[in-house]
């Protein structure tokens, strides 16, 4: 069977395989997009290292993977934790040739209803998290002339209402990623961008409930309305990271959509305008809710940590 992206098709199985026998780090594994592709590199023959914060979740993933593996539970916002995660897998693992910083979490509402701490939360997990988790293994990654996948979304392509720490967030981590790659390129270290468009993680569930984002997907061609298994997008994201791509488009027909680029903000405004002056006059009262399991553990032990803190309040 040919692969639809358009890299020439290898079968990341066979003992050839360039990832064979390296070490990945993947954040954000507990779930989703993460667990899918540290399953899809393990089968590719790559040694595992799995980010997270939520421990158990995280020891299920691990042990039903092929290979060999390991599981850390660390807050990317957290530093100190992450360099200790570095430390943990080249002690266990060797060194990374492969770090993806997928951790994210999402928040739907209006920006005057989500609280400041939470929009806050949201920037730290997705933007400072990226730059946090490239600090940590960047010593790894130059040893291994290694590559560094950051986990971006097309929405960084149009900025969405009742969504703007999450938009802002992959806007951030897509421009910081290419400012990583003009330093790191002269030490052998490339770095990837993957967009992610539809995907059918938790943080979708419940998405026809959202009156922006169904409007959206609504009023997209047939083919970009169209919701992708975690398994497909993981796919799509390992024949990237075997080809150290630059840039990976989950689906594929996304690169296409690169030079339309300009055109964007003002059709989603467009289309979002419409259906913000149909919402009912209280929905920009509501409060901002987190969206996903995974959001939600991660702002539970957030609050969890903050309530225990000497100045936690």
């Amino acid at each position: 069977m040919r692969d639809t992206n358009s890299y020439e098709y290898r079968d990341l199985r066979a003992p050839g395989s360039p990832l064979r026998g390296r070490v990945a780090v993947v954040t954000g594994a507990a779930r989703g997009v993460g667990e899918a592709l540290a399953r899809s590199l393990s089968d590719a023959g790559m040694h595992l290292a799995l980010l997270g914060r939520e421990s158990k979740t995280l020891e299920d993933v691990a042990a039903s993977l092929p290979g060999p593996s390991i599981c850390i539970e660390a807050d990317v916002t957290d530093r100190a934790a992450l360099v200790d995660a570095a430390r943990r897998v080249e002690a266990e693992l060797g060194p990374a040739s492969v770090v993806v910083a997928n951790a994210g979490i999402a928040v739907s509402g209006p920006f005057k209803g989500t609280a400041a701490e939470l929009w806050q939360r949201v920037i730290d997990v997705n933007l400072t998290g990226s730059a946090n988790t490239a600090r940590a293994f960047l010593p790894q990654l130059t040893a291994t002339r290694g590559y560094f996948l950051q986990i971006a979304s097309t929405a960084a392509f149009g900025a969405a209402p009742m969504m703007s720490a999450y938009c802002a967030s992959k806007a951030g981590v897509e421009s910081f990623a290419l400012a990583l790659r003009g330093e790191l390129e002269p030490d052998g270290v490339q770095v990837g961008i993957a967009y992610l468009h539809w995907t059918g993680t938790d943080m979708l569930t419940g998405i026809d409930d959202h009156p922006v984002l169904a409007a959206l997907r609504r009023n997209q061609p047939r083919p970009a309305r169209r919701v992708h298994t975690p398994g497909q997008v993981a796919q799509w994201l390992t024949r990237g990271i075997t080809h150290r791509a630059p840039h990976i488009y989950s689906p594929p027909w996304l690169r296409w959509c690169q030079p339309l680029r300009p055109l964007f903000p003002a059709l989603v405004a467009r289309i979002t305008r419409r259906e913000l002056r149909e919402l009912p006059s209280d929905t920009m009262s509501h409060p901002a809710q987190v969206l996903g399991s995974g959001g939600r553990a991660d702002w539970e032990s957030y609050q969890a940590s903050r309530s225990t803190s000497p100045d936690g309040g």
